[in-house]
């Protein structure tokens, strides 16, 4: 018998159990592995809550890292002992042991080690589809990261530095403006004391940008609506303070003929070649020292509840891995 963190109905983190469960031998198209470490992310207290409802009773966690232990029928490019890690699978990553699509898993190289690499796979991914994909940011050019501080928003900014991007990210206290600002971040904006997008107007000059990547949602949504240039996109990939509410779509024509995306990594990742050269991406900027992956905080797997209670009264900084 292996260990996993269940919740049997919705709620806060009270909800999480730490069960006994069975798993068994892996059937075609699938690993079985044996996680090391655990990514902790956002979305998880929202499949938590039931904001992304899932059958019940549930696992939780959909990114991780660790060995694959047995493969089954059909499994070709995987083998037992093959050190693998994820960022985008079915529920489950709360566990010792799981059953995985193989599909869903990619092989580490050898200078990522698994706790960095359990701190970055859903992150990190997510910013390679934002700034490669979604908004295809260039040189020379000036954006907005709502959340600099957070895990996606430490390796966004890194990155689009390394682009040559000037980032101007919004945090919500002192402490995380120094974090954003060490992490690729050229100007933080403390949200809780200064008007964004009054800041965005005067350190671009009244030029605007042209992409806002917001995971916030309902509080920031209509602000970072003024601060794009015309035919200024904003990528929506989270929602941290509430959904937002319908849109009156003639807000974009008047603010300047503006583009509205709500993208996820499922979509992005969807295709076997495409997740695994979004990965390839991702490892070689990181293997580059172009992108630092840094692990703030630690838990034990079993101490989840702890975990998430403290992510949504923000008091985690970059990532936090749940260790096996």
């Amino acid at each position: 018998m292996t260990h996993a963190i269940r919740f049997h109905k919705t709620g806060g983190p009270e909800v999480l159990t730490w069960e006994e469960v069975q798993v068994g031998k892996p059937g075609p198209g699938e690993a079985r592995i044996r996680h090391t470490a655990v990514g902790l992310n956002f979305v998880d207290i929202y499949n938590r809550a039931g904001v992304y409802p899932a059958p019940l009773p549930s696992g939780l966690g959909s990114e991780g890292a660790g060995v694959v232990e047995e493969v089954g029928p059909g499994i070709t490019d995987l083998k037992a002992g093959d050190r693998v890690a994820y960022g985008s699978s079915p529920l489950g990553a709360y566990s010792e042991e799981r059953l995985i699509p193989a599909d869903r898993l990619l092989k580490l190289p050898a200078g990522i080690d698994d706790k960095t690499a359990a701190a970055m796979m859903l992150k990190g991914l997510t910013a390679q589809y934002l700034i490669r994909q979604t908004y295809r940011i260039k040189a020379g050019e000036t954006i907005l990261l709502h959340a600099a501080a957070g895990g996606v928003g430490l390796i966004l900014a890194q990155w689009a530095k390394h682009l040559g991007v000037t980032v101007i990210g919004t945090v919500g206290s002192d402490e995380k403006a120094k974090l954003a600002l060490a992490h690729g971040t050229a100007h933080a904006i403390v949200y809780t004391r200064e008007d964004f997008v009054k800041r965005v107007d005067e350190i671009t000059g009244g030029k605007k940008v042209p992409v806002v990547y917001d995971s916030v949602g309902k509080d920031t949504f209509l602000k970072s609506l003024d601060c794009l240039a015309p035919l200024g996109y904003l990528a929506l990939f989270g929602a941290s303070s509430g959904n937002v509410e319908p849109l009156n779509l003639g807000l974009l024509a008047q603010k300047g003929s503006l583009y509205v995306t709500r993208p996820t990594l499922n979509t992005y990742g969807a295709k076997r070649e495409n997740l695994v050269a979004m990965a390839k991406e991702l490892f070689e900027v990181v293997q580059s020292g172009a992108v630092k992956i840094e692990v703030h905080q630690t838990y034990p797997l079993k101490d989840a509840a702890k975990a998430h209670a403290d992510l949504a009264a923000r008091k985690t900084t970059g990532s936090t891995v749940l260790t096996v």
